[in-house]
Order: structure tokens, then C-alpha cells, then sequence
């Protein structure tokens, strides 16, 4: 019994190793097609003009000295040396560095103050429905109060009654005890 069973184990275990071995083949054969060369990026110095430059966003246009240049990815701002932030362009022909800048810190200014303020606004909100839950829970507390009120008097004047139905102070009332008036 057990070497019939090792026996489909051992069959089982050769048919699954095929099984992934052809697999494995069929995965290299199908990446080796798909897989394809990228273009080599432009070279930045064939470019003559700024139109031709600054579209590719690893070129640097400077008019200071009307060459393309790859744009140093190691700073963040190209460095004077290379081309004034007045005069180089990046992305656009029509923008310089130094405006491009001042734009981005308008803008990032902007959305900071706009967090900021949203912020306020929530904390201000917040703070606000604070006390509308005391007011709340002290109006509901104060119903509480008038309601009990109202049924201690409620029970007050039924007693107040009582005494005086027994003692017949009552004008119209029917209990035996009645005031006797001469006719």
C-alpha cells in the first residue's frame, strides 16, 4: 500500500515539476519578446533654440548664452555658474527661473494658508458646539426641574382639595359633610 502510494506521490511530483519548468520557460520566452530598448534620452546640446529645448524636461535653455544644457538634476535650482535664474528657462520659453519660483511659493503659500484656515475654521466649529451641548444638557435639565415642579403642585392643590372636601369649604360639593345654610 505504501509504495503505491509513493509511487503517485513520486508521479504527481514529476508531473508538477514538468508542469513548472514549462511555465518557466514560457514566462522568459514571453518576456524576451515584450521586452523592448528605450530610446536613448535627446541629447540637450543638438538643440538650437529655445522652442526645441525646454520641452524635454531634462534641458535647461539659457539666453545668457543660447545653448541647451542638461539640467543638473543634483540641485534643485541650476547654480549661477551655469546660467543666471533670470535668464534660464525651464518647461516653457516665456518663464524664467526666478518667476517660476516666485509663482510656486505664491502658490504653495496659498494652499498652506488655505490648510491653515481650514484648520482654524474646524478647531472654531468644535469649540463652538461645546457649549450648545452644556446650553443643551442644561435646557433639558431645566425641563427636568419644571416638570417635577409641576407635579409637586399638581399634588399639592389635589391634597389642598382633600382637606377641603372634609372640612366642606368646598362650594359645590357632594360629600356628606356639607355646610348646612338656612333658607
Amino acid at each position: 500500500m505504501s509504495m503505491l502510494l509513493l509511487g503517485r506521490a513520486t508521479t504527481t511530483f514529476s508531473m508538477l515539476s514538468v508542469v513548472g519548468l514549462l511555465l518557466l520557460l514560457a514566462s522568459f520566452v514571453s518576456q524576451g519578446k515584450c521586452q523592448t530598448t528605450a530610446p536613448p534620452p535627446p541629447l540637450c546640446s543638438i538643440n538650437k533654440n529655445c522652442d526645441s529645448c525646454v520641452p524635454h524636461a531634462k534641458c535647461l535653455w539659457c539666453f545668457a548664452t543660447n545653448n541647451c544644457t542638461d539640467y543638473p538634476v543634483t540641485w534643485l535650482l541650476p547654480p549661477a555658474s551655469l546660467c543666471p535664474l533670470s535668464q534660464a528657462r525651464w518647461g516653457v520659453c516665456w518663464l524664467n527661473f526666478e518667476a517660476l519660483i516666485i509663482a510656486l511659493a505664491v502658490v504653495a503659500g496659498t494652499i498652506l494658508i488655505s490648510i491653515s484656515i481650514c484648520c482654524c475654521c474646524c478647531c472654531c466649529k468644535r469649540r463652538r458646539s461645546g457649549p450648545d451641548r452644556d446650553e443643551e444638557r442644561f435646557a433639558r435639565r431645566r425641563e427636568e426641574i419644571r416638570q417635577r415642579a409641576e407635579e409637586r403642585k399638581v399634588e399639592r392643590q389635589s391634597k389642598h382639595d382633600e382637606i377641603r372636601r372634609k372640612y366642606g369649604l368646598m362650594g359645590d360639593s357632594d360629600h356628606p359633610y356639607s355646610k348646612f345654610e338656612n333658607e
